[in-house]
């Protein structure tokens, strides 16, 4: 490792890595906003998915002040995050086959949907699954991945396919296999994960892009305010009345 306080050094680490999804993923991110405003122009309804640690993407774009009211987190239980005990228990349920086709019989996904899917490697049967029978069942699907893994890794789904390979649109977040920025030789391992700094990035990416894409043809956008600002709460209320049919995580 060169000079620089460790801090220092996973800060330029993932600016580097911001700079290239920035410069590298524009015509992607700007497909996938497209996409969604399509999908919302349309009366689509809009779902996020990951499991484990890019769930934490996917949480981050639903009920989030700034953002927009559409997106629904498609979650499964137990993938969700490490809340689960023990939280190794997710990592493995990530890998069982037809747990995917289980929740989508289950969920209000239909056609003319459209679905973000987040998986860092892509080479679980999970989010391969997921890719492959929501487009089934004729929903766009955006993969979120590091494309990395596909030459690096082999893949844990029985077609000996990555995530990437069933999406309509791929967005590569530039993370080594591994998920680790940083090393040191008195630590025996690589440290520093960046997966989540650049994955919410891309994601706020596109939902900016959304928006800005239905304000270009003339429809407001579904947009949520703070509720810790004045106002804020009737603001919302009023999004989610207007498009209450399209929001499923309330009751």
């Amino acid at each position: 490792m060169s000079d620089g306080t460790p801090a220092d050094l996973f800060f330029d680490a993932a600016i580097g890595l911001l700079q290239r999804a920035r410069d590298e993923e524009a015509a992607a991110i700007t497909a996938a906003g497209t996409l969604l405003a399509d999908t919302v122009a349309a009366g689509g309804r809009l779902f996020a998915f990951g499991a484990g640690h890019s769930s934490l993407a996917a949480q981050d774009v639903v009920y989030r002040a700034g953002g927009l009211a559409l997106m629904n987190l498609l979650a499964v239980p137990g993938v969700v995050g490490v809340d689960v005990t023990p939280a190794t228990l997710g990592s493995a349920l990530e890998r069982v086959d037809g747990l995917a086709s289980a929740v989508l019989d289950t969920s209000p996904l239909r056609a003319g949907d459209a679905l973000v899917i987040i998986s860092l490697s892509g080479r679980n049967a999970l989010p391969v699954e997921m890719a492959v029978g929501a487009r089934a069942l004729g929903v766009k699907v955006i993969g979120v991945t590091s494309v990395a893994y596909a030459s690096q890794t082999t893949s844990r789904h029985a077609s000996g396919t990555f995530l990437k390979d069933h999406c309509d649109i791929v967005l590569d977040s530039k993370i080594a296999v591994g998920d680790a920025e940083l090393t040191l030789d008195t630590i025996p391992a690589p440290f520093a994960p960046a997966s989540t700094v650049v994955t919410a990035a891309l994601m706020q990416a596109v939902m900016a892009t959304t928006a800005a894409t239905l304000a270009d043809r003339g429809i407001e956008p579904p947009l949520l305010r703070s509720g810790n600002v004045d106002g804020g709460h009737d603001w919302n209320r009023r999004v989610m009345t207007e498009y209450g049919d399209r929001i499923f995580y309330r009751s």
